[in-house]
Order: C-alpha cells, then sequence, then structure tokens
C-alpha cells in the first residue's frame, strides 16, 4: 500500500538529514519506524490503561493496603538493599 504523507520544512528537512546521515535508506523507512514507535506508543498506553483500570477494581473490591504500611515495607526494603550494598 502506498500512502503520500505531508510534513512541515523542518520535519522534512529532519527526515532528509537523517537520510543524508546514511541513519535510514529512504524517507519511507524513517516514516515506517516513527509508526512502529507510535505503535509501541500506543501499545503501551493501552497497557497502562488496563493496569489502572485493575487498580481501580481492586481497589473497589477492598483489595488494598493502608498506604503507611506500603511505604513502611518499601522503606525497610531499599534500607536492607543499601546496607547490603555497602
Amino acid at each position: 500500500m502506498s500512502m503520500s504523507v505531508q510534513l512541515d520544512e523542518d520535519d522534512e528537512a529532519f527526515v532528509s538529514s537523517l537520510v543524508t546521515a546514511g541513519r535510514y535508506a529512504s524517507s519511507g523507512a524513517v516514516i515506517q519506524q516513527a509508526v512502529k514507535l507510535v505503535r509501541l506508543q500506543e501499545e503501551r498506553r493501552a497497557e497502562i490503561h488496563a493496569a489502572i483500570a485493575r487498580g481501580i477494581a481492586d481497589a473497589d473490591a477492598g483489595r488494598v493496603s493502608p498506604a503507611d504500611e506500603v511505604f513502611a515495607r518499601l522503606i525497610a526494603k531499599y534500607e536492607a538493599l543499601a546496607q547490603a550494598a555497602e
């Protein structure tokens, strides 16, 4: 499938500089990489939203721990790690 892409002057110059520098074989390769990165970003965004939804469901179901207990466990954990590294 072929697609035409409109870029502003700055973006077009950037893409051209990447091709000229040999980082990519063509402007199409730069755009393909950009699409891959956007796809990864969107997948990560979906994962984050799903994790948030699971957290909200856990909270709604009462599967929570008081923050002071969680912080105390984390502080103890990282203090022990710091001491072990000495």
